[in-house]
């Protein structure tokens, strides 16, 4: 039986000998829920593919302040990654299990070589290659134009959608973190979202209602 995560990369359709060597030249690797999986200035060894669960990305800034760029789920790969280990540059992003989640990492080298012998795998990167740029200018968008409650409910939204649940298990301080603004600034909009009807709020966790 084949894994679940082939169905989420078409390429796999057209060129199926790829499949028996990804599982070939890949390792597995389990994480849980807050596992550092890759650091920022680490060197980047092995490109990853997610095929559990759910990795958000973020980047730090000169005050230490962390913004999610973006979530990878089964079937993807972290494009920054890719293009740090095939130029043996350092990384520029920290990725982190946001859930339960299991990767399979494929040395930089046995990467390079699916490429070569099947150029179809380039259409893979492609592929991810677009679907992050249009993410990193949503982000980007939204740090210059959107009011802090429009981005606010936009990241428990997506939080939402990437997880495939409503009820979303964390901090006012996480979500400040990973917004790059204040505490205050996130607990007060949560409280007037909840006099709303958008969010329902409990200890450590919240459910958003629309």
């Amino acid at each position: 039986m084949e894994p679940v995560f082939f169905e989420y990369i078409p390429e796999l359709n057209q060129a199926p000998e790829m499949r028996e060597l990804l599982l070939e030249y890949g390792t597995i690797r389990r994480y849980e829920p807050g596992d550092v999986i890759l650091e920022e200035y680490s060197r980047i060894r092995a490109i990853p593919i997610v095929t559990k669960g759910t990795i958000k990305v973020l980047q730090t800034d000169d005050d230490y302040r962390e913004m999610v760029l973006y979530y990878l789920q089964p079937g993807e790969s972290c494009i920054m990654s890719f293009l740090g280990g095939i130029h043996d540059e350092k990384s520029k992003i920290r990725a982190v299990a946001e859930e339960r989640s299991e990767l399979l990492l494929i040395s930089v080298d046995n990467m390079m070589k699916l490429i070569r012998e099947h150029p179809m795998w380039l259409n893979y990167v492609f592929r991810l290659y677009h679907k992050r740029f249009e993410e990193l200018l949503e982000v980007l968008n939204a740090v210059s134009f959107k009011k802090m409650d429009e981005r606010l409910l936009a990241y428990l939204q997506r939080r939402a959608e990437v997880t495939g649940s409503r009820v979303l298990y964390i901090t006012h301080e996480q979500i400040s973190t990973e917004l790059a603004t204040a505490r205050v600034v996130v607990s007060r909009l949560l409280k007037q979202m909840e006099k709303e009807g958008l969010v329902e709020l409990h200890r450590n966790k919240l459910i958003l209602k629309s």
